[in-house]
């Protein structure tokens, strides 16, 4: 499995602080350490002989033993600072208030960052007070999120989710498509932008992820949920959808998808290429995915998928014909 950016230069800074607190350790120690090869602790070493602070000559960059490297033993000899964790300062800090102030504002709202009120509280604090100078400007700053979702919905949403009771909705697609539909709700989400209820919906038969502030109109029905097996809440950082698998082989040039999307498998193919797979939560967003995409799409799976992308590139060609 290919790994991400953010993946090795979480390794190779990782690797300078242990290398620092343990000179002279046999390179396959340091691969066992960090579960990789010896072959990518060198290629890491080599990588890091090659970084260092602005300036970037011989004195800048950071340096290892190469004696030691030739009896397979690594010893950094300067670190140039990256050994050392770096300050917040007064800008970062106060970005990271307002962040955290932000999550308390959702906190009460959202179910499942209610018991998590206290920590987010000893974490502001400690944070407020790290600002050093800055400490005023932080005890000033006021954090009120706004969600674009009337209040009736979001209340009447989360009552359905706490006496797990049906709702229907009327509902306006990514599409532009109006439905009318009934839906077990499982769990009530928010990202700080948009709130979102993760369900099982009955005209789909399958789960969904609906978008509260396309919610046009809905009322809670006197049936209870059912139980779906599968549609259990998950853990919050998961990527949430309807759980649909998707098999992308996409052109080298395509590399950031994998990199910013959240993706389950990320395979390196032989001509530089990459597969990757990812669980789609709304069909209207991979689809303009994969349009953007353009040439660097090799192929789609399941098929359904891509015929449907195919229908659409034809419907927009067609659309440029009439044009002209």
């Amino acid at each position: 499995m290919a790994e991400t950016t953010a993946d090795r230069v979480t390794r190779l800074l990782s690797l300078v602080t242990y290398l620092r607190e343990h000179p002279g350790v046999p390179v396959a120690e340091v691969a066992a350490q960090f579960r990789t090869t010896e072959a990518q602790v060198l290629a890491d070493v080599n990588l890091l002989w090659v970084s260092g602070t602005p300036g970037y000559l011989p004195d800048d960059l950071i340096d290892f033993s190469a004696e030691a490297l030739d009896h397979g033993e690594l010893t950094l000899t300067d670190p140039r600072g990256m050994d050392r964790p770096l300050r917040l300062s007064s800008s970062e800090a106060l970005s990271l208030l307002v962040a955290l102030r932000s999550l308390a504002e959702l906190a009460g709202a959202a179910p499942g960052l209610a018991a998590e009120q206290d920590a987010l509280a000893s974490a502001t604090e400690k944070l407020a007070r790290a600002t050093g100078h800055a400490v005023e400007q932080a005890a000033a700053v006021q954090v009120h999120v706004r969600a674009d979702v009337p209040t009736a919905i979001l209340d009447t949403v989360r009552r359905a989710v706490d006496q797990r009771r049906r709702l229907h909705l009327r509902y306006v697609s990514a599409a532009d498509v109006v439905t009318e539909r009934d839906v077990d709700p499982v769990e009530l989400r928010s990202d700080g932008v948009t709130w979102s209820l993760r369900a099982w919906c009955y005209r789909a038969e399958g789960g969904r992820t609906f978008r509260l502030d396309r919610m046009l109109a809905v009322r809670v029905l006197g049936a209870p949920v059912a139980e779906h097996p599968g549609m259990t809440r998950e853990e919050p950082g998961a990527w949430s959808g309807d759980g649909r698998l998707v098999t992308l082989e996409l052109a080298s040039q395509a590399r950031w998808v994998a990199e910013h999307t959240p993706v389950e498998e990320v395979t390196d193919l032989p001509d530089g290429g990459l597969r990757v797979r990812l669980r789609a939560g709304d069909p209207a967003w991979v689809t303009n995915l994969l349009l953007s995409l353009g040439e660097s799409v090799r192929s789609v799976e399941p098929p359904e998928l891509a015929r449907q992308v195919a229908a659409r590139a034809r419907a927009a060609l067609a659309a440029y014909d009439r044009l002209s």
